[in-house]
């Protein structure tokens, strides 16, 4: 499920190290590439929220779980220096196995 949507006006590419610095310094525990898309995952015990551009042009923050406080936080962290737009009733991605 879609939980946010990011908003800048740059490629996802350019804006890639900039999330994970970000991301990496709130969540030790991070995987992150970037080939054709750009993509970070950050994991907490058996949570795992993804931040990618695999269905969007913006980078996306995704994960299987509806009330996760994982999500609640990353999207936190991702507003302190960037605008987001919020799904609150999240959008289903179209396929959930990312």
């Amino acid at each position: 499920m879609i939980f946010a949507e990011l908003q800048y006006e740059q490629h996802y590419s350019d804006v890639h190290v900039e999330l994970v610095r970000l991301l990496q310094s709130a969540f030790p525990n991070l995987q992150h590439g970037l080939q054709g898309d750009s993509w970070i995952w950050i994991f907490e015990g058996e949570e795992k929220v993804a931040v990618d551009t695999f269905s969007s042009m913006k980078h996306q923050v995704k994960s299987d779980h509806l009330d996760s406080g994982l999500v609640k936080q990353v999207i936190s962290a991702l507003s302190e220096k960037f605008q987001l737009t919020e799904f609150y009733d999240p959008e289903p991605e179209g396929h959930e196995d990312f």
